[in-house]
């Protein structure tokens, strides 16, 4: 006998509509820093001692599962160490929602050399509102002897804020240190600046729309009158 279905609840769909985000992040810094091992690490799960200095720029993709609703590629924009200031750097920045800052905290001259990267990317990428990107700076190598402020929690903490950081970690790409977090802290701010930019604009577009309904409606008044 057929199952009586007359009676079975229907079925609901609470499925969300899926959605997907793609997000550049570059990952700059002084040669030598680690760049190219946290990307690996990051993206590939893999780390090797012998890599060649990066030329150029390159390119790595890194898929996030962020929730049921929420799928997020990572455009990883890898940008060699030597090329900082260079006018080709202006190409590169172009567009991005993120980036990361990496020094070696085995080698105070990565570190004095910060500033000048993080002054380099504000001068040359805003995003939509014309606010900075915003920058995360990874300490990296910290699975080795830390030499200079590094070794000073309280004093790194003021230096991000003083120059427009939202925030550092200790990183080892070798050991695997705080990638991962580094990375889902600044995918977290993307996503606020991107509620906060719709918002912006959803809130324009009232006013534009309140301010043509009330001209239009002033229009037809005087020319009933």
């Amino acid at each position: 006998m057929a199952p009586n279905r007359m009676n079975q609840p229907a079925q609901v769909n609470n499925t969300a509509e899926r959605r997907e985000h793609l997000y550049k992040i570059l990952v700059i810094g002084e040669l030598g820093t680690g760049k190219t091992s946290i990307i690996k690490r990051y993206v590939h799960q893999f780390f090797s001692q012998h890599y060649r200095a990066t030329i150029g720029v390159d390119f790595a993709l890194k898929v996030l599962n962020w929730d049921s609703n929420t799928l997020i590629r990572l455009q990883l924009w890898d940008i060699a160490g030597q090329e900082r200031f260079g006018n080709m750097t202006r190409v590169y920045y172009k567009e991005a929602v993120g980036a990361f800052i990496v020094f070696d905290v085995t080698r105070t001259a990565t570190f004095d050399a910060v500033m000048k990267w993080k002054n380099d990317l504000d001068n040359k990428v805003h995003l939509l509102n014309g606010s900075v990107v915003p920058c995360v700076l990874l300490a990296n190598k910290c699975d080795m002897p830390k030499e200079g402020v590094v070794n000073n929690p309280a004093l790194m903490d003021q230096f991000c804020q003083d120059n427009g950081f939202i925030g550092w970690f200790l990183t080892s790409a070798k050991n695997n240190v705080n990638i991962e977090d580094a990375a889902r802290f600044l995918v977290s701010k993307i996503l606020t600046n991107q509620k906060s930019l719709i918002a912006e604009e959803s809130l324009s577009n009232n006013i534009v729309l309140e301010h043509y309904q009330n001209s239009h409606h002033i229009s037809k008044d005087r020319k009933c009158c």
